[in-house]
């Protein structure tokens, strides 16, 4: 039963940063989802899928795993890069293309 502690990124149908900002505990799948004979959903019989908290640092979810002797990984958030632009960039003389309707 494999801990994973990590940040959450921003999820595609946002734009802002809103819960990104606390750590994830969540656990592994012990075993993979398999389909039901009904009706093709997926099922599991694992039920730590089901279960995510939330801390609000990196220590205090080591902290929680390491007290009740749980194993985990730490996986660092990644920056992203920033594209600083302006809109007269558009129109600059040492734009590499020429701008066009």
């Amino acid at each position: 039963m494999l801990a994973r502690i990590y940040r959450p990124t921003k999820t595609a149908m946002q734009s802002g940063k809103a819960k990104t900002n606390d750590w994830a505990l969540e656990f592994e799948p012990e075993t993979a989802r398999l389909p039901d004979p009904l009706m093709g959903w997926s099922q599991s019989r694992d039920m730590n899928g089901q279960i995510r908290l939330t801390f609000e640092t990196k220590e205090e979810a080591i902290a929680y795993a390491q007290g009740r002797q749980i194993p985990f990984r730490v996986t660092e958030p990644k920056t992203p890069k920033r594209f600083i632009k302006a809109y007269a960039d558009n129109f600059a003389f040492s734009r590499k293309q020429p701008w066009t309707h």
